[in-house]
């Protein structure tokens, strides 16, 4: 057989095995046996093949694959945020777990929007994924969308944010021994009058950190003022809410902040407002993020180790699609924290 060979300019998208074989005038079973060096294919046509594909980078489309031989070893993950750092590093321990156990990753990323996490769900069912990983957005208030990753006998594992609704494993936080830790240490260090900073109740985490804080002041005998409870996790919040406690007659000497990007900004206005940190007002943030080296002063916070968390998410997911983690009902781990004091408490 004559083949005249012609390289024809590939558009940007991914060659298939289909391409390759119009390009080649072959049938794409010829092309698919050529690539899998089948004996009954001549070497000359093995060679004409594997030059075009190493030319044009063609690269097999695993997911069809694993379909097709009904062995797949994908594994799906939700998160609320990608620019968040806890987030990011929780992402770096399941990759590295992952791979570990030669399991690849279908990332979704909600941006804390319901109507995108039940589409993640949707995709990451109709990808037929071996197991799911989520941590769920904080507008999400209806689960049924991850009911039906249950019902579908696919496994699922929470992380750090969980639908307590849910029957399934989950890894989280010690949120409540964290914030306790840390506002202790604030009444220790001689502040009285702490403020929290918060996020949306209805998620177990911010109610877990609020019940820390409330009882580190019960123990201290420290009466729990409403007033100094306000929602505000995000920068935008922080400019509304905490220039607006600092104009009361009664000022905090302490904020406990959910997270470090708010006690980054709150460090901010509370310096622009003429306040001394700590001297006057300390300030505690919630992560250990990178941020609290930067800011000035830099900052107490309760570390989450969320590369840890995310290791120990992927094994327990890894365990379940195989069948080595036999204990039955709910399995729930859960991460202990660290208080790491730098210079904006006193």
């Amino acid at each position: 057989m004559k083949f005249n060979l012609i390289f024809i300019q590939m558009d940007k998208r991914q060659i298939t095995l289909k391409s390759i074989a119009k390009a080649l005038n072959l049938s794409p079973s010829t092309v698919s046996r050529a690539m899998k060096d089948h004996p009954a294919i001549s070497a000359k046509t093995k060679a004409l093949v594997r030059e075009y594909a190493e030319k044009y980078k063609y690269k097999p489309n695993t997911l069809a694959i694993r379909l097709r031989t009904n062995r797949n070893n994908t594994i799906g993950v939700i998160v609320p945020e990608v620019v968040h750092f806890f987030f990011s590093t929780v992402l770096a321990g399941i990759q590295e777990e992952t791979e570990k156990g030669n399991y690849n990753i279908i990332f979704c990323h909600s941006n804390e929007d319901y109507e995108r996490e039940v589409k993640s769900v949707e995709t990451l069912l109709d990808a037929r994924v071996c197991g799911i990983l989520a941590s769920q957005s904080k507008t999400t208030a209806s689960f049924e969308h991850f009911q039906e990753i249950v019902d579908s006998n696919i496994a699922l594992v929470f992380f750090d944010r969980i639908c307590t609704g849910i029957n399934t494993d989950k890894v989280v936080v010690d949120d409540y021994a964290g914030a306790f830790k840390a506002v202790d240490y604030l009444v220790q260090t001689g502040c009285r009058q702490i403020a929290f900073l918060g996020m949306n109740p209805s998620l177990p985490i911010s109610n877990n950190r609020r019940m820390g804080y409330e009882d580190a002041l019960r123990k201290n005998k420290i009466p729990v003022d409403k007033d100094f409870m306000k929602v505000c996790d995000v920068a935008e919040m922080v400019h509304k809410v905490v220039p607006e406690i600092l104009k009361r007659d009664k000022i905090p000497d302490a904020f406990f902040c959910i997270n470090d990007e708010v006690a980054a900004y709150c460090v901010q206005i509370v310096k622009a407002s003429g306040y001394r940190i700590p001297e006057d007002i300390s300030i505690c943030g919630f992560t250990n993020s990178y941020i609290t080296e930067v800011t000035d002063p830099t900052l107490t916070t309760v570390d989450q180790h969320g590369f840890e968390m995310g290791k120990q998410a992927a094994r327990l997911l890894i365990n379940r699609i195989e069948g080595t983690e036999t204990k039955p009902g709910i399995v729930s781990k859960v991460i202990k924290t660290e208080l790491v004091v730098r210079d904006s408490t006193r």
